[in-house]
């Protein structure tokens, strides 16, 4: 497949979470797709096939019915497509523990898809969890006081004699 097929490949797979229609995942995933993100604190383990894909993309929209994804920047090499994305929705239905707030939210996130015979086999994905969680109200954001001093021991850190990152 060209690289401009894998980017459209990819933006067809994020597309179903933003239309909510999951019978196009059978068509863009392979059946033993598996996705490398953290999904679950209560289950850490990697997610395996299309059907549980489907699964974790309905209890998602679930949580935010009018979930939606835009696509900011792609980049594709080889069977290797990376997409940069910004996703918007309303905390309407319960998430990793947390109780509807019917706030709306924002934030980022960036997935790497493998594509081997004309679907996506195996995805990691990345997307700014804590910002959203802090958006929740359902952890707290760090204090200015904490960030300043966590960046002093990063300075001293860089300063030690024992830094072995530059020559």
């Amino acid at each position: 497949m060209s690289v401009e097929r894998n980017k459209d490949l990819a933006r067809q797979a994020i597309g179903i979470w933003t239309t909510g229609v999951f019978d196009a995942v059978d068509e863009l995933y392979a059946p033993e797709y598996v996705n490398h993100q953290h999904h679950d604190p209560d289950d850490p383990r990697d997610i395996h096939g299309a059907e549980a894909m489907k699964r974790f993309a309905r209890k998602f929209r679930e949580a935010f019915p009018d979930f939606h994804d835009s696509v900011d920047i792609q980049i594709a090499e080889g069977d290797m497509v990376a997409t940069r994305f910004t996703s918007t929705g309303t905390h309407r239905g319960t998430f990793m523990g947390v109780e509807p707030t019917n706030r709306e939210l924002t934030w980022t996130g960036i997935t790497i898809d493998r594509i081997a015979e004309g679907k996506i086999v195996e995805s990691w994905a990345n997307w700014d969890m804590m910002g959203m969680m802090q958006q929740l109200n359902a952890v707290s954001a760090p204090s200015e006081r904490g960030s300043q001093e966590e960046l002093a021991n990063v300075r001293c850190a860089a300063d030690s004699p024992h830094d072995t990152r530059s020559g």
